[in-house]
C-alpha cells in the first residue's frame, strides 16, 4: 500500500478515493455492484457482461469463477463475497482523511 492514498469523505455524503489504491478499492466496490446488478438481469453497461464482470473479479481475488454453466450463479454470489471481503480489508488498511487534516 502506498503512503498517498486515502479515502477523504465528502460534505454531501460521498467520498474522495485518492491515490493508486483507494482508486483500487473503488473499482473492487463498482464491480461488486456490477455483478449485483447482472445476477437480476440488468446490464450496467453494453459492454459489461457477466463473462467481463468475473474476469475483473479474478483481477481482485486471485480465484477463477465460471461464467457459463449450471454453476455460474455459485460462481457470482462466491465473487461477490470475495469482493466484499477484499474491500473490507483494503478500507481498513486506507487511511481516512477528514477536511483540514491533511
Amino acid at each position: 500500500m502506498t503512503e498517498d492514498s486515502y479515502i477523504k469523505p465528502l460534505g454531501n455524503g460521498g467520498a474522495a478515493f485518492v491515490g493508486p489504491d483507494a482508486t483500487r478499492l473503488f473499482q473492487a466496490i463498482a464491480i461488486k455492484n456490477a455483478l449485483s446488478l447482472l445476477e437480476r438481469g440488468i446490464q450496467p453497461t453494453r459492454g459489461f457482461t457477466m463473462k467481463r464482470a468475473l474476469a475483473a473479479a479474478t483481477t481482485f481475488t486471485g480465484k477463477s469463477y465460471p461464467s457459463t454453466g449450471r454453476s455460474r450463479k455459485l460462481a457470482v454470489q462466491d465473487a461477490r463475497a470475495d469482493l466484499i471481503r477484499w474491500c473490507d480489508t483494503m478500507r481498513a488498511a486506507l487511511p481516512t482523511v477528514r477536511e483540514g487534516e491533511q
